[in-house]
């Protein structure tokens, strides 16, 4: 089946007798001993997310999932599987959440090093006898950088490492990490997966049913940082539409991407689309599609930056992506004084509204700074 069939039709269980064409919402929290689905307990396994997990695999086109309660938690639990001492290679531009998850729950466990994931020389010159991890964020946030899977997995399986790939911002509509030498891809499936922002949600998807996918499916049941039977149910509902939504993501976000590009007031813009940015290239070599994020550095600072937010009408000044409004946010006042962003950088998730009005309400809040 094609990936739109498969979306709407995978991980579609009717477990009951009236005729529904969707699967139920399974609310219960404990399972009679001996059912024939072999349930025991929700935080271990609920029909719902039994459902997503299956879902999510088929279309990440790996062996098996993992559902959390959050994106963090699905990237804690990969930490989480490694063996103490392990040195991990990380982008140095990637998702601060993660980053937190690596410099601070983890410190004293396992060591870590942050380099520019666009240059494999840097990934070689990190390497350590205990690197057991190299994380990959393809497009990375909020700086977009691309990295190149295919070889960043041979680098990986020579010095015999694990390579998961944050594959958040592309989706497996636009990019299948696992189908270029990736071994575990990672989602925050609060953002593209979710699409409407309300829903909190991570999932893995493994390429191979291994000893470490084991200990990963161990910290899910044994951590329980799952997600409810209700989220379940609305992430798989919202998946149906996945492939269709991409689309206009990523379609809206060209059309802004090439409007800041002319822009006299737009100092630098970041979109894998774009034939200027950097790594163009490899992204058109493992993408089909460029994604629904574009990121620019307004002239006049931080100040500049702040103000044409502030002017903005359909655009909501909002951390967080992937959802069919358009969310604007200046992300080095978000991500903290550590921050390696540049100050004036502003990350647009650009939505479903017309382009268009998306257009004129830019024109107006450009022309009120100077």
């Amino acid at each position: 089946m094609k990936f739109e069939t498969r979306a709407i039709h995978k991980g579609n269980h009717v477990t009951d007798n009236s005729g529904s064409v969707v699967q139920p919402i399974t609310l219960s929290t404990t399972f009679e001993h001996g059912n024939e689905a072999g349930l025991l307990y929700t935080r271990a396994g609920n029909p719902n997310r039994i459902s997503l997990e299956e879902l999510i695999a088929s279309l990440e086109q790996g062996a098996d999932a993992a559902a959390f309660s959050s994106g963090n938690a699905a990237g804690t639990a990969v930490f989480q599987a490694l063996e103490p001492g392990s040195h991990i290679i990380a982008p140095d531009d990637m998702y601060h959440g993660l980053h937190n998850s690596m410099t601070k729950l983890f410190k004293g466990i396992h060591t870590v090093s942050f380099v520019d994931m666009s240059d494999l020389e840097a990934i070689k010159a990190a390497l350590q006898p205990n690197t057991r991890l190299i994380w990959v964020e393809t497009p990375s946030n909020p700086l977009l950088k691309i990295s190149d899977i295919r070889k960043i997995a041979e680098i990986a399986h020579e010095h015999q490492a694990i390579l998961a790939c944050d594959n958040t911002f592309a989706t497996p509509v636009f990019q299948n990490p696992l189908l270029l030498g990736a071994d575990i891809v990672m989602h925050s499936s609060t953002k593209y997966f979710g699409g409407h922002s309300d829903i909190l949600g991570g999932a893995l998807v493994t390429k191979e049913k291994n000893d470490f996918w084991t200990k990963i499916r161990t910290t899910q049941r044994v951590g329980g940082a799952v997600p409810s039977a209700s989220d379940c149910y609305w992430l798989a509902r919202s998946i149906r539409s996945l492939a269709y939504r991409m689309k206009g993501h990523a379609e809206h976000a060209m059309v802004l991407a090439d409007y800041f590009l002319v822009n006299p007031k737009v100092e630098k813009v970041f979109y894998p689309g774009l034939k200027s940015h950097p790594g163009h290239e490899i992204a058109a070599s493992q993408m089909s599609g460029f994604g629904g994020v574009v990121s620019f550095q307004v002239k006049g600072g931080a100040e500049a930056a702040d103000k044409l937010i502030s002017e903005l009408k359909l655009f909501a000044n909002a951390t967080s992506l992937g959802g069919i409004e358009s969310l604007i946010e200046r992300r080095a006042a978000v991500e903290g004084p550590d921050t390696l962003t540049p100050p004036n950088l502003i990350r647009v998730s650009v939505g479903l509204e017309h382009t268009d009005d998306l257009l004129e309400d830019l024109d107006q809040a450009f022309s009120k700074i100077n």
